[in-house]
């Protein structure tokens, strides 16, 4: 068995928990037992199982990109996968999230930060509230509060405000209301 694609000491680990299969036929080994054992892992984006006859088995990962960290909690980083990662990979400058998200949204918000001007390593922090609406406060220190729907919309403006001279000393940006902008 031969597993690539994350560091030397996972690739390890995921090939000691296979090791079981090492006795078995090949052609009696389910692809689907490889693949309960793989999911196992949070750090793993896409993965691909080769059975190469007659005995060798490639398993090829593809990791997950780490994307912001869990406030708080330093112990947990977000994957671009949606799931929480132990934080023994990074000391990469990464935003935190605060607030009680689920995965689904947050990665959803992060796809309508890559179709706006932004990017999601220009936010220190994101903050998601329960009301379904989400905060972000820039790395220069510009919070900007957002509307609960036309997220890129909002995006535009936030970001045409922040690159234009005269509004320099604006530290906060609320567009939570419909055609309003509110500037402190």
């Amino acid at each position: 068995i031969k597993v690539s694609g994350l560091s030397n000491n996972n690739n390890l680990k995921i090939k000691n928990e296979l090791s079981e299969l090492l006795s078995k036929n090949i052609f009696l080994v389910p692809k689907d037992t490889i693949e309960k054992i793989i999911s196992q892992y949070n750090l793993i984006e896409e993965y691909s199982i080769k059975k190469i006859y007659p005995k060798k088995i490639n398993i090829e990962i593809k990791p997950t990109k780490i994307i912001a960290k869990v406030a708080g909690n330093n112990n947990f980083l977000i994957g671009s996968n949606g799931k929480l990662i132990k934080n023994e990979y990074t000391n990469e400058k990464l935003p935190f999230l605060f607030g009680k998200f689920n995965s689904e949204s947050f990665i959803s918000f992060k796809e309508i930060i890559n179709k706006s001007e932004f990017n999601l390593k220009d936010f220190r922090s994101i903050i998601f509230y329960s009301s379904n609406r989400w905060d972000a406060q820039t790395n220069s220190g510009i919070l900007i509060k957002l509307p609960e729907e036309n997220l890129i919309k909002a995006l535009k403006v936030a970001h045409k405000i922040i690159n234009n001279n005269k509004f320099k000393d604006v530290e906060i940006i609320d567009l939570r209301i419909s055609n309003q902008i509110i500037m402190q």
